[in-house]
């Protein structure tokens, strides 16, 4: 693992990670809002509401769908192609350990010692 996350080549094909993530992250909300929507339909008795809850189910359904649609177009989702789609879970499984993995922050957050002088030192003062 290389640990100099400031050197730009490790930023290789980050944008198009990023993408993916968050289509599957749409997907996956998109997902549970046509699921909650369905379950609220069948708990309302009123027809109105019943009118209001289709609408906004067959809205979610095609929000999936295109969703869907545009994952399988980028190759983000292989959901025909299961050994493809493995290898894709596989690859961002290990994405986020290394991500885990990690040494974001030092160890020593003091930031005591990081000037060489005090702010105002300049201009005469020096008790900040």
């Amino acid at each position: 693992m290389n640990n100099d996350y400031q050197d730009p080549i490790n930023a290789l094909n980050m944008p198009e990670m990023a993408d993916m993530t968050f289509a599957t992250d749409f997907l996956m909300r998109a997902k549970e809002g046509v699921r909650n929507t369905a379950i609220a339909l069948t708990e309302t008795v009123t027809p109105d509401v019943r009118v209001l809850l289709r609408s906004q189910l067959k809205q979610g359904i095609a929000l999936h769908q295109e969703i869907t649609e545009l994952m399988i177009r980028k190759k983000w989702f292989h959901p025909y192609e299961l050994n493809e789609q493995y290898q894709l879970d596989q690859l961002s499984a290990n994405n986020t350990v290394m991500i885990g993995q990690m040494k974001l922050f030092p160890g020593d957050t003091s930031r005591k010692g990081m000037f060489d002088r005090t702010p105002d030192e300049h201009i005469g003062g020096n008790h900040a």
